[in-house]
């Protein structure tokens, strides 16, 4: 009898955990799931009324119940597209200066202040933001950029300091601290032997930096970079004080915009007709489809372009 319960107890103790870690394991897909459900079903109103046009109407005006989610899609995308710009290579090098270059004294101040910046709640990014970055980016650099690059359409217009270059900046100061931890991280993981083996073969401290660690890292690196966009997909407060809240379409970047997670924010408690609720729901459907569907792209990408000899990161 004590051998038959020496025998059926580990694996009784090993299906137990499976089955605990596959339950959790469900419990985030099925919490996906319930958020999707509750927003289809607060936003039952508009999607009956305006089907798909919602998502290729420009038109959001409350007061004659017209919504359309376009300017707030754009503003989203365009809006994360230049924190990424400003942040991967700011985040990257950094990454790579604290792991490969930075003498050793320098390396834990250096991550600590990192860590704290990302500890900064988006209010306070916001307030200054507000008070500080935007009258400076009014003042000195919006006016420098229209006078250098205003034959582009992208740098012309009147300049109001919230608009949707700064929302880009915020965002790219917020996420600049996550994809550098991350990147750090995955840097650290390289094993020795691919810069000892660079070094042997010659090569100089750029090349064993270029060759043995960032092709090494590329996949991992390209993955805090998604990590990184999904914070500015859905990054409200400090966007909201600085975007402008517009609810316009425009290629300038010194024009206010609105993004999806700004728009609900900052137009919920205004919303008093079911219409009107409904349409912020929808607004909020269709936020967590674009994260999911740029997720969906990266990891396309990730399997198209990432060579057979890269290993994943852990």
């Amino acid at each position: 009898m004590e051998t038959t319960t020496a025998k059926t107890g580990p694996h009784f103790g090993d299906r137990t955990f499976q089955w605990l870690t596959l339950l959790m394991a469900l419990s985030v897909f099925a919490l996906i799931v319930l958020i999707g459900y509750e927003l289809a079903h607060g936003s039952g109103i508009t999607l009956r009324r305006f089907g798909w046009h919602f998502l290729v109407s420009s038109d959001w005006d409350p007061v004659n119940e017209q919504f359309g989610a376009v300017p707030f899609i754009f503003g989203t995308l365009v809006s994360s597209a230049i924190a990424l710009l400003i942040a991967v290579p700011i985040s990257i090098a950094t990454a790579v200066y604290l792991t490969e270059l930075a003498p050793l004294w320098l390396r834990q101040p250096l991550t600590m202040f990192i860590e704290l910046l990302a500890a900064v709640p988006s209010v306070i990014l916001g307030l200054w933001g507000i008070f500080v970055m935007v009258p400076w980016l009014r003042g000195h650099l919006f006016p420098w950029l229209q006078s250098a690059f205003g034959f582009l359409q992208f740098f012309k217009g009147p300049i109001y300091g919230v608009c949707m270059l700064s929302a880009g900046i915020i965002l790219a100061i917020m996420i600049v601290p996550i994809i550098t931890s991350i990147s750090r991280e995955i840097l650290r993981s390289v094993p020795g032997l691919q810069r000892e083996a660079a070094y042997a073969l010659g090569a100089t401290r750029w090349e064993v930096t270029r060759i043995a660690v960032l092709s090494y890292a590329k996949k991992g690196l390209f993955g805090a970079v998604i990590l990184g966009l999904g914070r500015a997909l859905g990054e409200t407060m400090a966007v909201l004080m600085v975007s402008g809240n517009g609810m316009r379409v425009s290629w300038s970047l010194f024009a206010p915009v609105s993004t999806l997670a700004t728009g609900i924010a900052g137009q919920f408690t205004e919303a008093t007709e079911d219409t009107y609720i409904s349409a912020l729901f929808e607004l909020g459907l269709v936020l967590l489809g674009v994260t999911v569907l740029v997720n969906a792209l990266a990891q396309l990408l990730l399997k198209t372009f990432a060579g057979p000899g890269v290993k994943p990161q852990q």
